[in-house]
């Protein structure tokens, strides 16, 4: 038929597989060699699953001690903005056992969403992934992302989001491809989520990508922050050529004015606790005591509860 019609020769995998639906399209949430996997990956999602939306998740018993530490989180994180990491990493340092389930784990890679377990408690994970497009939000991640937050709302799963996010990836596929059109679809879901949500931001948060990450301003119930984080529009580098432009222009040596505006530019605008002084925080933490921090914080959301208004349903972004 596709021959027919569009004069494409290509095979029946290359057109509809399972690779293609897993890591090209995201029709496939997962893909398994043989069926044996297969049956037993099915077993842990359900294992993670509540038997119907009005339950909760089951909660396991963790021999994973709630208070511990993870130092390693210090050096898996690089202080340098501009140096990649593997967030799978640091996720496997936060949760029970360093073990958890990758939804859509070939398909937008730049963003990671998973189910753990924190002290025996299912949680949903959502977060940037620096070593893939330096974990910016595309329009395929705005979507994997979405939908995965609608699906931990259906079920009851709290939310944890991790955030290392430069801004929306700019360009003229994703801008005519309606980035703005599907960013938003992230936003919706998480302004129509009602279960706890936490959001951690590791290192940097920009733009407008960092408010759709589930920021406080929409509505996360807690918010915590790492001290090598940097929230604002842009990085220090580029948001000092459009401040000072005039000063670096009228300057007789404009690197050197420059690199000074920049180092002003973070010392007053980027400093480790600039977040906690105009509230878009609610404390900076250890790295090393992340897992304590959301596990208590995840008791303390526990009895969470919250209507929506009465409708017959949403109207989110197409």
């Amino acid at each position: 038929v596709v021959k027919a019609v569009t004069g494409e020769e290509i095979t029946q995998n290359g057109l509809g597989g399972a690779d293609v639906h897993a890591e090209t399209s995201g029709v496939a949430h997962f893909a398994y060699d043989d069926e044996e996997t297969c049956i037993a990956e099915v077993r842990y999602l359900l294992a993670m699953l509540p038997s119907n939306n009005r339950e909760n998740p089951p909660v396991a018993e963790s021999e994973d001690p709630a208070d511990r530490r993870s130092d390693v989180l210090l050096d898996l994180v690089p202080a340098d903005g501009n140096r990649p990491y593997d967030m799978h990493k640091v996720i496997e340092e936060i949760v029970d056992d360093g073990d958890f389930l990758e939804v859509h784990e070939r398909w937008a890679r730049n963003i990671v969403c998973a189910l753990a377990r924190l002290d025996g408690q299912v949680v949903g994970i959502v977060a940037n992934q620096p070593q893939s497009l330096a974990g910016v939000l595309d329009i395929e991640a705005s979507e994997k992302a979405a939908r995965f937050v609608q699906m931990c709302d259906a079920f009851n799963i709290p939310i944890v989001t991790l955030l290392d996010v430069p801004g929306f990836l700019p360009g003229v596929d994703q801008e005519h491809g309606g980035i703005i059109r599907h960013g938003a679809k992230l936003l919706y879901a998480y302004c129509n989520a009602t279960v706890p949500r936490i959001s951690l931001i590791l290192r940097k948060a920009y733009g407008g990508a960092y408010i759709v990450m589930d920021s406080q301003s929409i509505g996360a119930d807690l918010t915590y922050a790492w001290p090598t984080n940097e929230i604002a529009v842009m990085g220090a580098e580029g948001a000092a050529n459009v401040i000072f432009r005039r000063q670096i222009a009228e300057a007789e040596d404009p690197e050197t004015m420059r690199a000074r505006m920049v180092k002003e530019y973070k010392a007053e605008l980027m400093h480790p606790y600039y977040a906690a002084e105009r509230g878009l925080v609610d404390d900076v933490i250890d790295p090393a005591e992340t897992r304590e921090v959301l596990i208590s914080s995840l008791a303390m959301l526990s009895n969470k509860h919250a209507d929506l208004p009465a409708r017959k349903h949403g109207n989110p972004p197409q």
